[in-house]
């Protein structure tokens, strides 16, 4: 019995798991050891603070300080967020009812991966006078690349099998893309979407941080480099990846859920 239970799936699963946490734990404990290290004997001209020194800068910021100014990034960063996955999803669905304009398709989301986004940021601001407006466009070019691509890998992933059965029961190109072709597309557009929810944020940040907005987390950071403040540029870029990494961690967990419902789908047609 005690052999069958150490094979059990539930049980390789949990090993697995606790593997991946151990090797994240360790690798963590060496970065800070490393940094601690770097700012201890100032390393790089002292341009390092210690991980100590940049906590107690947060602590003396104090709550109020990071909610008021990345607040407003959060909320640009959510709407960059959803108006370039919606966007890019969308396309991707026209893809594969039309297929005669995939070129152009693919051609516009290089084209929006390869051109960096400081030489788009000063023909956004002033096209969109608005600085929020250029902000969550930058926002959303950052994640339309990496959504739209993965999707369409995602459509076009269903067996042939699959396709033919709805074909055979009168359903069309329409048909086939809601009945198959979307479920079998989840895990790869939340793949996607798990990369997109950082670079949203780091679009947003870096719009802020060009077009200076009042508030937010790039005119924090610009305002503490001109203070020769390091530890207080370590602390603001520390959280800003703190927020990207909790947006990466919702939609990771959704994408749990998802997986398995269009795992299960998939295995019932």
């Amino acid at each position: 019995m005690s052999t069958l239970a150490a094979t059990t799936p539930f049980t390789g699963r949990a090993q697995q798991a606790g593997k991946r946490w151990g090797a994240g734990a360790t690798g963590i404990i060496v970065v800070l050891l490393l940094w601690s290290v770097a700012g201890h004997f100032e390393w790089f001209k002292g341009t390092i603070p210690t991980p100590w020194a940049v906590l107690q800068t947060i602590g003396d910021q104090g709550w109020t300080y990071y909610a008021n100014n990345f607040g407003p990034t959060i909320e640009l960063s959510l709407r960059g967020f959803m108006w370039g996955n919606v966007l890019a999803i969308g396309l991707a669905l026209m893809v594969v009812i039309i297929p005669l304009i995939e070129g152009v398709a693919t051609q516009l989301a290089i084209i929006s991966y390869c051109t960096p986004i400081i030489a788009v940021a000063p023909i956004v601001q002033v096209a969109f006078a608005e600085v929020q407006t250029m902000i969550i466009f930058l926002a959303a070019i950052s994640v339309f690349f990496t959504t739209m691509i993965g999707t369409l890998a995602g459509l076009r992933s269903p067996h042939q099998a699959s396709l033919d059965l709805v074909k055979v029961y009168g359903g069309g190109t329409i048909a086939q893309l809601v009945r198959v072709r979307v479920v079998s597309a989840l895990p790869s557009t939340f793949a996607a979407l798990k990369i997109a929810a950082p670079a949203a944020v780091l679009g947003a940040v870096l719009g802020e941080f060009l077009a200076m907005p009042e508030r937010g987390a790039g005119p924090a950071l610009i305002v503490a480099q001109q203070r020769g403040d390091i530890p207080a540029v370590w602390a603001i870029a520390l959280v800003a990846g703190a927020v990207a990494g909790v947006g990466y961690a919702i939609v990771a967990v959704i994408s749990t859920y998802v997986t398995r419902y269009s795992t299960g789908m998939a295995g019932s047609k």
